[in-house]
């Protein structure tokens, strides 16, 4: 599958190539339903590393036992709100949830990139920065 500009109203968007309006609306629904699942799945892992049960974060976080669940189990899409509410309950920041949730999307879409600089990078960076110390240590003397 490829993309290619398409130009509406002077607004250059990327469209699909090579896939129907109904793949394009199942591919929609898919991403949708993994990122539900996804959020559930962390939370529910960032719960059961902290030990605690459902009943104790559904309280701690003023929702319902049921949904709360509902929500671990990727059945329920939760608002912003109930999410910041849920990881204050867990103790741990949104932006971290919603970290650890991009990176699992984007590693089931294959555009996993990691966020760690590779080692030839490193070493040559190391380096550089070692011969500009140099340079700027032997022009001090």
């Amino acid at each position: 599958m490829t993309k290619q500009p398409v130009s509406v109203n002077g607004v250059v968007r990327w469209k699909d190539v090579g896939l129907s309006e109904e793949e394009h609306a199942e591919t929609k629904d898919v991403k949708v339903g993994v990122l539900r699942q996804e959020i559930g799945e962390v939370l529910r892992n960032v719960r059961q590393r902290q030990g605690r049960t459902l009943r104790e974060v559904s309280h701690s976080a003023r929702v319902s036992l049921g949904y709360l669940s509902e929500v671990e189990r990727g059945q329920k899409e939760a608002s912003s709100e109930l999410l910041a509410s849920i990881c204050a309950a867990l103790a741990i920041p949104l932006s971290q949830m919603l970290r650890e949730v991009a990176e699992r999307l984007a590693y089931a879409e294959g555009n996993f990139i990691p966020d760690t600089v590779p080692s030839e990078l490193t070493e040559e960076f190391t380096r550089e920065v070692r011969q500009l110390r140099g340079g700027a240590a032997a022009s001090n003397h």
